[in-house]
């Protein structure tokens, strides 16, 4: 499997989410500051919203910021045993288990991107190819792992 190649995917598709969201918290301090100079005190607490809505983007951005951070310290290695930067095959599907973004297709293949503290990763940590493991009382085996 190209892991090298998916874990760049991966890092481009956060950077295209950092890059939009840096964009709309500018546009949105934009949006603050034109209601600040032409409305007055009046509507303090629209501005209030706004700022509100910059905290939260703020707080997404610097979790989609954490996230890049770790794919980079990730090492393209094949592994033996499952940890974080694995590639794993199972009975149910193919998983990358670095950070929480959720499904990507790769190469017309559906590729779970899942944290190492997700319950599946954990679930998984430390096995081999062949073993087997149990989620949610389903057993599952590990097909391959890269």
């Amino acid at each position: 499997m190209k892991k090298q190649e998916i874990l760049k995917n991966i890092q481009n598709i956060l950077t295209e989410k950092i890059q939009n969201l840096q964009k709309l918290i500018e546009e949105t301090r934009a949006s603050s500051n034109d209601t600040k100079s032409s409305m007055g005190d009046k509507y303090e607490t629209g501005r209030e919203m706004l700022q509100q809505e910059i905290n939260n983007l703020q707080i997404q951005l610097n979790g989609f910021s954490n996230s890049l951070n770790i794919l980079k310290n990730i090492n393209p290695v094949p592994h033996q045993s499952i940890g974080l930067g694995s590639f794993v095959q199972t009975e149910k599907g193919k998983f990358f288990i670095a950070v929480s973004l959720g499904e990507i297709v790769f190469e017309k293949e559906k590729i779970f991107i899942i944290s190492a503290e997700s319950p599946l990763a954990k679930a998984m940590h430390g096995l081999k190819k062949n073993d087997i493991f149990s989620i949610n009382n389903v057993n599952q085996a590990i097909k391959n792992v890269w």
